[in-house]
């Protein structure tokens, strides 16, 4: 008989959490304060190592084996990978946040942090900032109960997030093949839900080559990219519903040079994304077939992909997971729901390799990558206090410690 969600954290080391993270709120706060005040950009590679280089402390401190890895071209920021070893029989998990934002240099002076009538706002206070937190001052809780209840635990704190993890998706990778589950620290959904699937995602830039020649005296000498481009467009965009949960959106578009003269080059940018494997396998190879088959003669069109990931799709033992965060949800006074999403995270790459994996365990916010991103205060210690909870069934879950036995995921 499956062990009872309820029945693997005592109520006293519920409250005992809450009474930590509590008390705790005044620092969390501070440092949630210090780390949006940094401009840290994805290609903002110094702002993004100040965010490193402090988490890296903080692992430090808590007692992590810590590791930063540097981008071998140099360009982006170090990934954070600290170890934690606790129970020699309890399970494998990989945590994970980001330290980057798609903010530019210079916003931080526009809009610092701030919070005012109990919303906190600021680039990147909700993705991640907040969640990043959650992950360690959760983690700090947990360990200060007595022992950490898993056998190895990770945490990898990327600097690409925001740009398709380039970069960290290796160690992510090397980790999550050795973990029993993966816990990602992206903030709630504005209504408080919590993520368990979230569609997959692929970067397309497509480069559209034809010939260029005088508009007015030899236009049949010309081959247009543009009208080229027109095609693929129409064809692109009528991939979204071909398939239940797709869509497909060209995002941009440069080309041509003069209204006199027959367009050459055009380059396309283009958002692909899908529910499940099986109709991203087929969407993409719509993409593909559309790019080998121009409609104006003697064009070429090159369909490069840049990013990709994979849906995370709702794994069977996935469901166990969320039976933990609802069980435990409601004994601390709030309902929690899992929902799907169509952003893509690291989550992607986990649960793509057969990790069960939950997202969205972060405090409550909204309106990610705009001016007006905002996150509710007064769900950080509750949402904090959650996750640290979910550690601790999680870990102390014998159907978990069993999963290592096999299939299925």
């Amino acid at each position: 008989m499956p062990t009872d969600p309820t029945s693997l954290v005592a109520d006293r080391d519920l409250a005992a959490l809450r009474a930590r993270l509590t008390a705790a709120e005044p620092d969390l706060l501070a440092d949630l304060e210090r780390l949006v005040n940094v401009d840290c950009g994805s290609y903002t590679r110094d702002g993004v190592n100040e965010v490193a280089a402090w988490t890296a402390d903080f692992l430090a401190r808590l007692g992590g084996d810590v590791t930063r890895h540097a981008d071998p071209a140099g360009a982006l920021g170090d990934t954070v990978e600290a170890v934690f070893r606790g129970a020699p029989r309890g399970p494998r998990a990989l945590l994970i946040g980001h330290t980057d934002t798609v903010f530019p240099v210079g916003t931080v002076a526009e809009r610092p942090f701030r919070v005012a009538d109990g919303i906190a706002t600021g680039p990147g206070v909700t993705d991640m900032k907040a969640g990043l937190l959650t992950l360690l001052y959760g983690l700090q809780a947990v360990l200060a109960t007595g022992g950490l209840p898993f056998e190895r635990l990770t945490v990898i704190a990327n600097p690409d997030e925001e740009i398709g993890s380039p970069v960290s998706t290796p160690h992510v990778r090397r980790v999550a093949a050795e973990s029993d589950v993966a816990f990602v620290l992206e903030c709630a959904r504005a209504n408080g839900d919590i993520v368990s699937a979230r569609k997959g995602t692929v970067d397309y830039v497509v480069t559209i080559t034809g010939r260029a020649a005088h508009a007015g005296v030899e236009p049949e000498k010309g081959r247009s990219a543009i009208l080229e481009a027109a095609h693929q467009v129409v064809g692109l965009h009528a991939l979204a519903g071909r398939w239940p949960g797709v869509t497909c959106n060209v995002g941009v578009i440069e080309g041509g040079t003069r209204p006199n003269v027959v367009a050459e080059r055009v380059v396309l940018e283009v958002d692909l994304r899908a529910v499940d494997r099986a109709a991203m396998e087929a969407a993409t190879a719509a993409v593909q077939a559309l790019a080998a088959a121009p409609t104006v003669p003697d064009v070429v069109v090159v369909a490069a992909e840049l990013h990709r990931h994979w849906p995370m799709e709702k794994l069977p033992r996935t469901e166990r997971l969320v039976e933990h965060a609802q069980a435990l949800a409601a004994r601390l006074g709030f309902p929690v729901r899992d929902a799907a999403t169509g952003g893509a995270s690291d989550a992607n790459t986990t649960a793509g390799m057969g990790v069960p994996t939950l997202d969205g365990l972060g405090p409550i916010g909204g309106l990610d990558h705009s001016r007006d991103e905002w996150l509710d205060a007064a769900s950080i210690v509750p949402r904090t206090t959650l996750f640290a909870a979910l550690l601790l069934a999680t870990g102390r879950d014998p159907e978990i410690v069993a999963w290592r036995a096999g299939p299925p995921r």
